[in-house]
């Protein structure tokens, strides 16, 4: 098999920096793709967790003027990742997140924030460091959507390259004011470049220009290119049909391992099921839940929004109570959301239990410990926490969208029969197609021979990154150029 040279362009990377989906992604593609032959190094900028964790990095390229001031390239290792750090204090030495600042708001400066960060991964797909010529640029989500702009503009030979999408919903949407200071020649900013309803579209002009598009679920590939789910976008991408796959994402089944995780408060195995009972009574007692084994327990690890269809959950809490149902919730977002659920714990103690922000500790015992995991959203492009969960024996309840769809096996007649189902599925996404789906999954819990049967059928499936990876293998087989041209 033929050696491929690539380079991921990502805005944030776990385990050094992670707000969503997108993190775990960027940094577990890499070590999958080596057994496809395929050799990726990271671009992502240079916050204070990531040079923290730089310990031993080389400068491999300086820049006077990076938008604002003076930049290098950090060349390194932080374990199994092989990095490229912009190091442009400017930039990324701040406090807050990769996106917003503690006070929640988006940085004004964002703009030229990921503009630097695409420039930089243009130019190192044209040879800015010497001895690393990739034949692929993979860019993801509207932070890295420059890159192929860049690349196409330049009119210098280039690598092949692939946008994407991990969320449609988040554009990176800027003035047309900004343009100028982008550094593109002026045709950029049309139709065909980075123009999008009179502005520019950072995600729009990777979508245009990338010579190959994916996003992270088969099902999610489909919605995208309808309105409302395209937002937008939906004619650009049925325009790029032929050049759209949706590959479904896979999670790093080293970190996510019920027999070896150092988070969870017992380890267990799909043949060990039993034991598995000591985690249920550990997230019990850390959310200030009753201990009561047979309880149904129904976890949720997610950000608190629309999106997510957590109002939905709220409408169904009587249902819960109606089961004599546990919940137990991590997340953060919306204000009204946290409020609600904050209040819903403090008029159900025993009942339930939230906690907000993000904790990895908790939300690995979350998965080890609740009986079901709910993920109710409106649209999920792929969705990681109900991979998890099957990996965990945790029972998902999904809305039937995007990556859910695609991933979970319903537990109806006929699936239970062909002993198949991996969980249960419901549409429309609506509070009482939820509601109904809360009282099937809590009948079905009370079946203690087919619950162990959906357990097993979950933790049995492969849900890592080997599938995945063969398939932007042979994407990146496809478009890498051997003449540079």
């Amino acid at each position: 098999m033929k050696s491929i040279s690539a380079l991921s362009v990502a805005s944030e990377i776990f385990p050094l920096v992670k707000t969503g989906g997108l993190a775990d992604v960027a940094g577990a593609l890499p070590g999958a793709l080596l057994a496809e032959n395929v050799a990726m190094r990271t671009l992502c900028p240079g916050y204070r967790p990531v040079l923290a964790a730089l310990k031993k990095a080389e400068t491999v390229a300086k820049f006077e003027d990076l938008f604002g001031g003076p930049a290098r390239l950090l060349a390194g290792r932080v374990g199994a990742l092989d990095l490229f750090v912009l190091d442009a204090p400017h930039l990324y030495d701040r406090d807050g997140g990769p996106y917003a600042g503690p006070d929640g708001r988006d940085f004004p400066d964002n703009a030229f924030r990921f503009a630097a960060l695409a420039k930089t991964g243009a130019a190192l797909g044209q040879g800015l460091v010497a001895g690393f010529a990739p034949q692929v640029v993979h860019s993801h989500d509207w932070q890295a959507g420059l890159t192929a702009a860049y690349l196409h503009y330049s009119g210098l030979p280039r690598p092949g390259t692939v946008m994407t999408v991990h969320n449609l919903a988040f554009q990176g949407q800027f003035p047309a004011e900004i343009f100028p200071a982008l550094g593109l020649p002026p045709q950029a900013f049309s139709i065909e470049g980075v123009e999008y309803y009179g502005g520019v579209g950072f995600l729009k002009a990777g979508l245009q220009l990338a010579d190959r598009i994916t996003t992270v679920s088969p099902t999610y590939a489909e919605e995208i290119q309808q309105g409302p789910s395209g937002m937008g976008l939906d004619g650009l991408l049925r325009g790029r049909d032929g050049e759209l796959s949706g590959i479904l994402n896979g999670i790093d089944t080293e970190v996510w391992n019920p027999e070896t995780d150092p988070m969870i408060a017992t380890l267990y195995s799909a043949k060990k099921l039993a034991i598995r009972a000591d985690n249920k009574k550990a997230l019990q007692s850390r959310l200030g839940l009753a201990h009561e084994a047979n309880r149904l327990l129904v976890g949720v690890v997610s950000r608190l929004s629309w999106q997510k269809g957590l109002d939905l959950l709220l409408d169904c809490l009587p249902v819960l109570a109606e089961c004599n149902a546990q919940l137990a919730l991590l997340g953060s977002g919306d204000p009204a959301l946290e409020a609600a659920f904050q209040d819903a714990a403090q008029n159900h103690p025993g009942r339930v239990g939230v906690h907000f922000g993000y904790e990895e500790r908790l939300a690995h015992l979350i998965q080890a410990g609740a009986d079901a995991i709910l993920v109710p959203s409106r649209f999920e492009p792929c969705g990681l926490t109900q991979l998890c969960a099957m990996r965990y024996g945790a029972v998902p309840v999904v809305a039937r969208v995007g990556g859910l769809a695609d991933t979970i096996i319903d537990a109806n007649e006929m699936a239970v029969l062909a002993n198949c189902a991996t969980g249960l599925q419901f549409s429309p996404v609506s509070a009482d197609a939820l509601a109904g789906a809360l009282r099937k999954c809590n009948a079905l819990h009370a079946d203690k021979a087919l619950w162990k049967k959906l357990q097993s059928n979950g933790m049995k499936t492969d849900v890592s990154w080997t599938q995945p990876a063969r398939h932007y293998a042979h994407i990146f087989r496809e478009i890498a150029q051997d003449a540079r041209a």
